[in-house]
């Protein structure tokens, strides 16, 4: 496998000084996020600074002076010894990770597609395609069923009465109820015949208008 650069998928986990001071870098997956952390490599100067620093806000005189020459040498030190570290977790991550020819993005084992070359974005597996497709098309099937038999229902309803929606003295929703569900204030809900619309008195039996049963 050629040189992996990994210029945007890794985060730098160093520390430079400190008594936990070391090298680490955490690599991941541009498709699915997963993340491989590469193994901790001590860094023994920025340790030794750390100890000298601790040893020197409790001490002070030589030792101080100690810890500044410690500094010194991590700072002299640092970025060779962190290259060398970096490059050691990239070769390590080479072992997790493919760079998808198409996409130039870099995906773990599971996103990649050994029979294609490619990451499983741009050559997705069949196999999974054809059990999504089918599974998008019940959905919709079973959508377009359910719209249907909710027009069935709406032509079933009554839609010519009219529904007082907020009660006229709390102001709560009503929803169309005739008894309000916060105060238990009586509605006027006015009828109306099925017929021809006309306006019907609440309890009549028949509509005025033009004779039509209310029941």
């Amino acid at each position: 496998m050629s040189e992996i650069q990994f210029s945007n998928n890794f985060n730098d986990l160093s520390v430079k000084s400190g008594t936990n001071a070391g090298f680490q870098f955490e690599f991941n997956c541009e498709r699915c996020g997963d993340r491989f952390r590469s193994s901790f490599v001590p860094f023994r100067s920025g340790r030794a600074s750390g100890w000298l620093s601790k040893a020197a806000g409790l001490l002070g005189g030589a030792i101080g002076t100690a810890g500044n020459v410690a500094e010194s040498i991590v700072e002299s030190g640092y970025g060779n010894a962190h290259d060398a570290a970096f490059l050691a977790a990239i070769e390590q991550a080479k072992k997790h990770f493919h760079r998808c020819a198409r996409c130039t993005e870099y995906v773990c084992d599971p996103c990649w597609n050994k029979d294609k070359g490619l990451c499983l974005k741009c050559a997705p597996n069949a196999e999974v395609e054809i059990e999504a497709a089918r599974a998008a098309g019940e959905v919709s099937g079973a959508g377009e069923k359910a719209a249907a038999e909710g027009v069935s229902r709406g032509k079933k309803m009554d839609v010519k009465r009219d529904r007082q929606l907020v009660c006229p003295k709390c102001g709560a929703e009503t929803k169309g109820a005739k008894f309000c569900p916060q105060c238990g204030e009586k509605l006027a809900i006015k009828n109306s015949c099925p017929k021809c619309a006309s306006e019907v008195s609440p309890g009549a039996k028949f509509c005025p208008e033009c004779g039509q049963s209310m029941s």
